[in-house]
């Protein structure tokens, strides 16, 4: 038998077994073989830094020697159980103390499920049934989820528009969608509506940072309103902070959900909140009618809560939190340099720890307002980058703690051959 390869044999092979070619997550293109600090090298062993970093979870850099002994070390005693183990407990624990809105913790495998438990939970707590979320939020998978996460016509809110095929159109009826940024809208809509059970928010939307005073207006309305804050922290939490966004803005939630950077690299997601709530998932308590069932063949697995346990660890020491931030900072104002320089309209849109440039001369501050007016420069941008070993998401750029001077030094170079690249592309189209 013919032994696969090369990088374009592993392509026809994907080709061959998965839907489109690939994972349905990042360029299927590209076929990562390994991964060390900030680099990943592909299967024809091209090397780049690595500013996607698994779409968040390696903030420490991918096989941090402290975290793969942990890993080591848990590996000989057992890899799952489907049962309370103290890897998990020890997990949950350093969570509780971490997040300011969490008491208690329930433990999943996806961000995604983490979310769509947090739905059902304030439903349960509330007995109502509407859910409002921002356009553009992105919440995982499940149908409510799905719901005007990436529309690609714009219909007057609240209205939501279903993003997938095989939702029932009966979930757009409890869905209620207000633009990001927007307290007016969200103050009118709690207004018109009784029956909402929460708000679902990513404190920072994607890239989109939150103006001074949203989170905290949002909070005050919920409170008024007697209806649930749930922070979808799956990207930003033990990012922004190590407390998350939570401690970054200084607004505390009814709900949480927390992934990515808890299992350390392995498949590990929680949500949390108070004890008062995180009741319902226990029957002894609320009775069979108000119990919320949840169980997952891999919640608390013990290997993703050892890397977890260490990552966090690793994330209290002195100095983690501002050597992030100046990272992210140096590789802001490279960009901003470059491109201004060069006259190329742009914008600079997230947090120090999550970013990306926009090529608009447009604020940042909701999903229709934080687009490329100019798509061109930006395929052409984010192309150069990688041809010249820089691996990024087309929509947002991660900083982690592995980066070096050197590797600072390389992305320096690679901005300015893609800031000509945009130059290149603007002369071709005249």
């Amino acid at each position: 038998m013919h032994k696969i390869k090369t990088q374009s044999e592993w392509i026809e092979k994907a080709k061959q077994v998965l839907p489109a070619g690939g994972f349905g997550n990042f360029d299927s293109g590209v076929i990562i073989a390994r991964g060390e600090g900030c680099h990943v090298w592909d299967q024809d062993g091209n090397d780049y830094i690595d500013y996607l970093i698994g779409s968040g979870p390696m903030l420490l850099g991918h096989g941090h020697p402290e975290v793969l002994e942990a890993v080591l070390e848990q590996l000989p005693h057992g890899m799952t159980f489907f049962a309370n183990n103290p890897r998990g407990i020890e997990l949950a624990s350093a969570i509780c103390d971490a997040v300011p809105c969490c008491e208690h913790v329930r433990f999943v495998t996806s961000g995604g499920e983490a979310d769509m438990y947090a739905i059902r939970l304030a439903r349960a707590f509330t007995g109502k049934t509407k859910i409002l979320k921002f356009e553009g939020g992105y919440h995982g998978m499940s149908a409510e989820a799905q719901m005007s996460l990436a529309p690609s016509r714009e219909v007057n809110f609240p209205r939501a528009v279903p993003d997938s095929a095989g939702i029932p159109s009966s979930v757009q009826d409890d869905m209620l969608i207000a633009p990001f940024n927007d307290l007016d809208a969200v103050a009118s809509l709690l207004a018109d509506h009784d029956d909402i059970a929460a708000i679902i928010a990513e404190p920072l939307q994607r890239i989109i940072p939150p103006v001074p005073g949203f989170l905290k207006g949002l909070r005050e309305l919920c409170d008024k309103h007697h209806i649930l804050l749930i922070f979808d922290e799956i990207v930003t939490g033990f990012r922004l902070a190590y407390g998350g966004a939570q401690e970054h803005y200084g607004v505390t939630p009814d709900i949480c959900t927390l992934g990515k950077i808890i299992g350390g690299g392995f498949p590990l997601a929680a949500l949390g909140a108070s004890a008062d709530l995180m009741k319902h998932f226990d029957k002894a308590i609320v009775g069979a009618d108000q119990w919320l069932m949840q169980l997952g063949t891999l919640s608390g697995n013990p290997v993703a809560s050892a890397a977890g346990l260490k990552t966090m660890e690793v994330l209290r020491r002195d100095g983690s939190y501002d050597r992030l931030r100046s990272y992210g900072r140096r590789l802001q104002q490279m960009q901003q340099d470059a491109l201004t320089r060069a006259g190329i309209t742009h914008r600079i849109c997230g947090d120090d720890s999550l970013f990306d440039v926009l090529f608009t001369d447009t604020a940042c501050l909701d999903y229709r307002s934080a687009k490329h007016q100019s798509p061109d420069q930006a395929a052409a941008y984010n192309a150069a980058l990688r041809q010249h070993g820089i691996l990024k998401s087309p929509s947002k750029l991660y900083p982690s703690l592995a980066l070096t001077e050197a590797d600072l030094a390389h992305t320096r170079l690679a901005v300015d051959h893609a800031v000509e690249a945009v130059l290149r592309n603007a002369s071709s189209t005249k």
